[in-house]
């Protein structure tokens, strides 16, 4: 079973390639980020126990959030493996995770953090955001702002996983295809 953490920064393609990627590998995506807006959408037990917290302005508690993934992952019994995008975003999250694949007899494969140059996402992002009708694409400060964001959290998963030798950084740079193709090169060497 093949279970990867996807990271990099806003705009560096990771919905892009979690696309090419669960149908070369027969991968479930999952983003934290859906599975939080179908829960809350749907009014499920957890989505109205997690939108209590974000009403509040605070953040929905780990616990809350393992168990949502915890349910998309018991969703798809036969997957071959997950793809896990958004999350985790803190060691206490990457532990969690952990024990939640270690109950399910696996564990992370591969975290794979695409790397791309802030003036490369900029460009990215505002041109995303021309399209996209997203605010936070469309204004240069912001964009800056939730760069700089992702760099602050995750230098702490990046150290993380390097400990455990799982940690594989790959350019982020190019056509779809060749990124596509340098992700598959660390994939096939799991």
């Amino acid at each position: 079973m093949i279970n990867l953490v996807l990271f990099g920064p806003p705009g560096a393609g990771k919905g892009t390639q979690a696309e090419f990627l669960k149908e070369k590998y027969e991968l479930v995506h999952i983003s934290t980020g859906d599975v939080f807006r179908f829960n809350i959408k749907n009014a499920t037990e957890l989505g109205v126990l997690a939108k209590s917290f974000i009403d509040k302005g605070q953040l929905v508690p780990d616990e809350v959030t393992i168990n949502m993934l915890n349910a998309e992952v018991e969703k798809n019994p036969e997957a071959k493996g997950f793809i896990f995008d958004g999350f985790p975003r803190t060691s206490a999250q990457a532990d969690a995770l952990a024990e939640l694949l270690t109950s399910k007899g696996t564990d992370v494969s591969a975290m794979v953090a695409l790397e791309v140059e802030d003036e490369v996402l900029v460009k990215r992002l505002l041109e995303r955001g021309k399209t996209s009708g997203r605010a936070d694409d469309a204004d240069e400060s912001v964009i800056r702002n939730r760069i700089a964001v992702y760099y602050k959290e995750t230098a702490i998963l990046k150290d993380y996983y390097q400990a455990k030798d799982k940690y594989f950084g790959v350019d982020g740079v190019g056509s779809i295809e060749e990124i596509t193709e340098r992700i598959s090169k660390v994939i096939n060497t799991l």
